[in-house]
């Protein structure tokens, strides 16, 4: 019975796997044929934009993931949260456009961020960039791939100021004594850039506070599984489908540059 109840288990994360990858793509086009389009546009809460785009990929992933897995909770960023959630020991964590505002203006820094919750920590990811055509997919213990290929966060602990992207002043910590800091250029997209962490394109990548679950989910798996570490700057793990789905001040890189940085926000010496 054991090798029974393992057998229906990998079925089922190949099952959802397959839904996740072709529900993420799907939301891709979507959001792809509706960029650069006149689209009707408003504010969410004091500064939050939302587009018709948002809530159109919102609809398409909701319908296609609650009916194929309808046991499963539902945690985005463009719906009414459903507090059933709570319960459930897998949840859809959902940003169908994550970066709207640079979406909105035209960027190209912006991408559909998905995430399978299992006892609150991320169990398969997918982020997909159409714009940049970026396809990062992960799944716990199995590594992450970016447009099929393998990927790793860069290594080595080295701190160069240019190859770390995030909020200035918190960046600046790292070195009181610089006051020419020139960092990565502006990812809008928080989930796309912590996901270039994974593929090496950038060193590290620092979330200010209140960054939300639907934000950095996906992108937390496809760091780890990329030989990378994303924790809060205490060094604890994320956890998500809480109650509460707010975070404080996170950073990402790969392991043994992301020890570093822990160590210097802890107090130790950085060499």
């Amino acid at each position: 019975m054991a090798g029974a109840n393992a057998d229906s288990s990998d079925d089922l994360l190949a099952r959802d796997r397959a839904l996740l990858i072709e529900t993420v793509r799907e939301a891709g086009e979507l959001a792809r044929a509706m960029f650069r389009t006149r689209l009707r546009t408003w504010t969410k809460g004091i500064s939050s934009p939302v587009s018709e785009a948002d809530i159109a990929v919102n609809d398409l992933v909701e319908n296609k993931l609650r009916a194929a897995t309808p046991d499963y909770g539902w945690l985005s960023e463009e719906s009414a949260d459903d507090r059933a959630r709570l319960g459930r020991r897998r949840v859809w964590v959902v940003d169908p456009i994550d970066g709207t505002r640079g979406y909105i203006a035209g960027h190209d820094d912006w991408c559909v961020s998905v995430a399978l919750i299992e006892n609150a920590s991320p169990l398969l990811a997918a982020v997909f960039a159409p714009a940049t055509d970026e396809f990062f997919l992960a799944a716990r213990g199995q590594g992450t791939t970016c447009n099929g290929m393998p990927v790793q966060a860069a290594p080595g602990d080295d701190l160069v100021f240019s190859k770390i992207a995030g909020p200035k002043p918190l960046v600046e910590k790292l070195d009181r004594s610089r006051k020419d800091v020139v960092l990565y250029p502006r990812i809008g997209s928080l989930a796309l850039r912590l996901c270039r962490v994974a593929n090496g394109r950038i060193d590290a990548a620092f979330a200010g506070g209140q960054s939300r679950d639907w934000d950095i989910a996906a992108a937390d798996l496809i760091v780890h599984e990329a030989n990378g570490r994303m924790t809060s700057l205490g060094g604890e793990p994320i956890l998500y489908s809480r109650a509460e789905v707010t975070h404080d001040v996170l950073v990402a890189a790969g392991r043994l540059r992301h020890a570093r940085i822990l160590a210097h926000f802890r107090g130790q010496p950085l060499s």
